[in-house]
């Protein structure tokens, strides 16, 4: 069944390419459906010559460097942001009061559209890798903070004061009952958390570097050269459904921890 349902996956995919080739092909396409045909390939590109591009660049190797600086700069704004939210949500949410103080502040930064940051951070941080780390950062935190402090929020009574009656201290309470709670929320949004990372990476990229994917796509896009704008598209593409695989495999080894809901009621 899942090599059936792949086949007709593979072939959706190739039917839309082929219709895509077709469509920006002149000489295969009505005039009525273009104003100006010969138009159609320079405004839309054409997959023959976006592959022709993809190969290129994985043959010749000029495409492994910037998918290196990008992986970089999505491995370490990930990180950062997930321990930085991970250790925030847990002092917010096992302090009442500098929850309330700062509930605000908190809000108001996760309002705010964080792409106008990268600016910003330009400036901080120049056109290397940590301008492009700390947008991701900024993009990670706040969805690892609020699983965490929704995490700490919602441990259940029954086995917190089963612990609190078996003596256990603070530390006890934060190791054994708070962490893990907080951390299976974490688990269960990498998928999100890994690709605001990569999206912080490749937007920042796109506005100002030297080396990257998005570095390649705003090169060709200056250029006006479509088809390299499609090649470093669909390049990012695969490159994130890589990732989403990876973290994929990555959930299922660290969710066994998780405990589920009905069974912790039953403690």
């Amino acid at each position: 069944m899942k090599r059936r349902l792949f086949a007709y996956q593979a072939l959706l995919l190739v039917a839309i390419f082929a219709v895509w080739q077709v469509l920006t092909q002149p000489g295969l396409v009505p005039p009525f459906v273009w104003e100006n045909p010969d138009r159609a390939a320079f405004f839309f590109g054409e997959p023959l010559k976006i592959f022709k591009v993809i190969w290129a660049w994985f043959t010749e190797g000029t495409i492994y460097q910037h998918l290196w600086v990008t992986l970089q700069e999505t491995a370490l704004a990930f990180v950062i942001g997930a321990a930085l939210g991970l250790g925030t949500g847990l002092w917010l949410g096992l302090s009442p009061t500098a929850s309330a103080l700062f509930d605000p502040y908190i809000t108001a930064m996760n309002a705010m559209p964080r792409v106008v940051l990268a600016p910003i951070f330009m400036v901080w941080f120049g056109l290397g890798i940590w301008s492009k780390v700390a947008l991701g950062v900024t993009l990670v935190f706040f969805i690892v903070f609020f699983n965490v402090y929704q995490g700490v929020k919602e441990v259940s009574p029954v086995v917190l004061n089963n612990t609190l009656m078996l003596g256990a201290s603070r530390r006890q309470l934060l190791r054994h009952v708070y962490l893990p709670s907080a951390t299976s929320w974490v688990f269960s949004s990498l998928h999100v958390s890994v690709g605001m990372a990569f999206v912080g990476a490749v937007v920042g990229e796109y506005l100002g570097s030297a080396r990257g994917v998005g570095y390649l796509i705003q090169q060709a896009e200056g250029a006006f050269d479509i088809n390299t704008v499609f090649a470093g598209i669909l390049v990012l593409t695969a490159f994130a459904l890589v990732l989403d695989f990876a973290v994929g495999q990555a959930e299922k080894r660290l969710l066994v921890w998780r405990p589920v809901q009905a069974e912790t009621e039953q403690l």
